[in-house]
């Protein structure tokens, strides 16, 4: 009997403690290498890239002088810049995309599901480099650069 009482009072803090915490998950944190800045601007790019993209077609879209809107085909190279300046809160990105013209009018509702237009006598096919000066968790983007071969969308 006393070595039973033992044993209670041993698992007892740990019992009370689930029972405070519930069933809640535990939080580990993934060790790195202090100043492993390639593996954090991977993280950074895979978490934010995707807006970053989706505000340069849309600016792309803005500024051309095409009535049909243009999709991404792919990125073809991104990557952030590193800045030396520490009073800048923002990130920057810089990225070469593809973009290819669809039928669909820029200003149409549903352009993500509109199908590329297949014209062989055109060149439907745009490469653009752009820079942007974002705060993604505030969805504020600022285009610095915009560069495009076959046409500007300026």
């Amino acid at each position: 009997m006393m070595g039973r009482q033992r044993r209670c009072r041993w698992a007892q803090p740990w019992t009370l403690l689930l029972l405070l915490l519930g069933p809640r998950l535990l939080v580990t944190h993934g060790w790195r290498r202090k100043g492993d800045k390639n593996s954090e601007n991977t993280n950074i790019l895979e978490l934010y890239l995707p807006a970053v993209v989706e505000y340069a077609l849309h600016m792309y879209n803005l500024r051309s002088q095409d009535m049909n809107a243009y999709k991404v085909v792919r990125v073809l190279r991104s990557w952030l810049e590193l800045s030396e300046q520490k009073e800048e809160k923002g990130l920057v990105f810089s990225m070469e995309l593809q973009f290819a013209r669809t039928r669909c009018e820029k200003f149409d509702e549903d352009i993500d599901n509109c199908p590329f237009q297949a014209t062989p006598d055109v060149n439907n096919t745009i490469t653009c480099f752009f820079t942007v000066d974002t705060e993604p968790w505030k969805t504020e983007f600022q285009l610095l650069n915009d560069t495009c071969l076959e046409g500007s969308a300026e």
